[in-house]
């Protein structure tokens, strides 16, 4: 089997860079931590789009093979379907764009070219994917609750959306 480098998300990879691996166990098996493939925040803007460098990174990632089943089977979904409908274009133009394009500077000027959106529209798209869940949305306040603790991170009250879930996750809040 092909090796394939694994994102650096989790307990996993937070545990494996605080102590270095132990002698026997399944993190010495992990690649160093410089070859990591590390995804960008949703937080990160291109363009004035939050997420759009995140979903960017998935899109390469799936495109090399690369993308774990856990994020491979949410690609143009969730947060990536959000901004997708805000951008009104479709999963299958982004892939095609990211494949045909080398830089982010490429992307960048076709999205300024063909995705002409306000200011306030994509403020509100920020909104809605960094926000999430709503205080007043208790279906999904339940949710995000049950994912926190899936993640053994439900005693951080200082996360509250699923941008701060994503951060802690994958290493960028302590």
């Amino acid at each position: 089997m092909p090796y394939r480098r694994p994102i650096q998300t989790g307990l996993r990879h937070r545990l494996l860079s605080w102590y270095g691996p132990c002698p026997g166990s399944v993190f010495e098996q992990d690649p160093p931590m410089a070859e990591m493939i590390h995804l960008r925040s949703p937080r990160e803007v291109m363009c004035g789009w939050a997420h759009l460098p995140r979903y960017i990174d998935k899109i390469r990632l799936h495109l090399a093979g690369q993308l774990p089943p856990e994020y491979e089977e949410l690609l143009g979904k969730q947060s990536d379907e959000l901004w997708l409908k805000a951008a009104g274009v479709t999963h299958e133009q982004m892939v095609e764009l990211v494949r045909g394009s080398l830089t982010d500077g490429q992307i960048c000027n076709w999205v300024r070219r063909h995705v002409v959106r306000s200011d306030e529209e994509k403020a509100r798209t920020a909104d809605a994917i960094l926000r999430y869940p709503l205080p007043g949305d208790r279906a999904g306040q339940e949710r995000f609750a049950r994912r926190k603790r899936d993640y053994g991170l439900g005693g951080r009250d200082d996360i509250q959306t699923r941008a701060d879930l994503i951060d802690a996750d994958e290493s960028r809040l302590p």
